[in-house]
């Protein structure tokens, strides 16, 4: 099998982890041997985005969107981050997820097993050593 390999931009994107208290968005310019990039919302209030998409334009929410969250809500998020994604439909989607926290990471996350892997490599929630 091949490595997992170079760095890149962020194109393709998914949700890797969602529960409760978290929300994971992976990004990289291939997703099938690491990300690069994720985007971690803690304790995620609202959530309106599909589980993949590309090419992301990140935007400051609009008045209405603001609103729209508040009310459902309560009150004004800590963090409200809205995007366009390109979801293979015919048109992009909105895209807005209110949250109390956003922590952007940029290291590598090997999405696949490999030999060698150095100590303290971060693996993806799902990556576990073959049989042996």
């Amino acid at each position: 099998m091949r490595g997992c390999g170079a760095e890149g931009p962020w194109w393709d994107w998914e949700v890797i982890a969602w529960n409760a208290g978290q929300l994971r968005l992976a990004a990289g310019h291939d997703l099938t041997y690491y990300h690069g990039l994720e985007l971690v919302f803690d304790d995620p209030a609202f959530v309106s985005c599909p589980a993949m998409f590309h090419d992301p334009v990140f935007r400051a929410p609009t008045t209405e969107e603001l609103l729209r969250v508040t009310r459902q809500l309560g009150e004004r998020p800590p963090v409200l981050v809205a995007f366009e994604g390109d979801a293979n439909g015919q048109e992009p989607v909105s895209c807005l997820i209110a949250a109390e926290r956003l922590k952007i990471v940029h290291e590598k996350v090997l999405r696949c097993w490999r030999e060698g892997i150095a100590p303290g490599q971060r693996l993806a929630p799902w990556v576990r050593p073959p049989d042996r």
